[in-house]
């Protein structure tokens, strides 16, 4: 999502990854605690990064329509090897905006949750273990403080990704995915529009519009350790050159950089399994 790093620390903080490419019996439903941390930057072109990090409980639920997996809360509407379609539930966390020299003195970004349609094609396999993916998430973007809801716009974020679910025969499951991300003005003012009453001689006045946002370059790793256990790790590379709201006060660095690490520990797992 337009956040483009913090969206790494919850996506990656509240879901279990992917699962192996063969077929498997897992449990129908764990519980567990996820925690992780990582050096990320405060929002989209940002001028400063900060260390961030969380622990959460989580829960997976493998049913056939409604699951919560590596892909967030969804409802699983078509499921065939080769095509996805599902409407998913994701979110990233907030940012406070006296840590940040452009944004001090503004409102804090709020938690933002993201809903909507996702469709994922296979366009190949590369091998046993591999596989190439296109994926097209449209979601609506809503922000909260937990004392009221806000809808902020609209994204898309059209991704090409590479899968190994068993790097070097290691156990490694390994996703290199490539995306660029488009939002709509209220979006983009979000993160870049500068109200006349937040105006000051280093930061003037400015009216985000919309339009491309940027472009990201993602590796993530998790290396299982049994069955309970797993290690994840997950480094991005965003280009914002071109984006619509370059002009903006807010708008510092055209390449952005964030990096984490984390374990995700199951506890808890149901005697029923299914075939996944």
């Amino acid at each position: 999502m337009p956040r483009l790093i913090r969206i790494m620390a919850l996506v990656l903080l509240t879901s279990v990854m992917a699962a192996a490419a063969k077929a498997e019996e897992k449990p129908l439903f764990e519980l567990g605690l996820v925690g992780g941390g990582g050096y990320l930057p405060d929002y989209p072109a940002a001028g400063q990064n900060h260390f961030n990090g969380i622990v959460l409980p989580f829960a997976v639920y493998r049913g056939k329509f409604f699951r919560a997996d590596d892909k967030g809360l969804r409802g699983r509407l078509v499921h065939n090897p080769d095509f996805e379609l599902d409407v998913s539930l994701s979110g990233s966390l907030d940012a406070d905006s006296d840590k940040n020299d452009a944004r001090r003195g503004m409102p804090d970004l709020d938690h933002l949750a993201e809903l909507g349609p996702r469709a994922q094609w296979t366009v190949a396999r590369a091998a046993r273990w591999a596989k190439v993916d296109l994926e097209l998430p449209l979601r609506a973007v809503f922000s909260t403080d937990f004392s009221s809801v806000e809808h902020q716009g609209f994204l898309i974020e059209p991704q090409l990704a590479y899968q190994h679910a068993n790097i070097f025969h290691s156990g490694v499951k390994l996703k290199l995915g490539l995306s660029v991300i488009f939002a709509d003005k209220d979006l983009q003012s979000y993160f870049y529009q500068v109200e006349p009453r937040f105006a000051t001689a280093s930061r003037p006045a400015y009216d985000a519009q919309g339009g491309y946002l940027g472009s990201r370059l993602r590796l993530s790793l998790l290396r299982p350790f049994g069955k309970r256990l797993k290690l994840f790790a997950a480094a991005d590379v965003n280009s914002h050159s071109g984006a619509a709201n370059e002009d903006s006060p807010l708008f510092r660095e055209k390449l952005t950089y964030g990096a984490g690490l984390g374990l995700i520990w199951s506890f808890y797992h149901s005697d029923r399994t299914v075939n996944e």
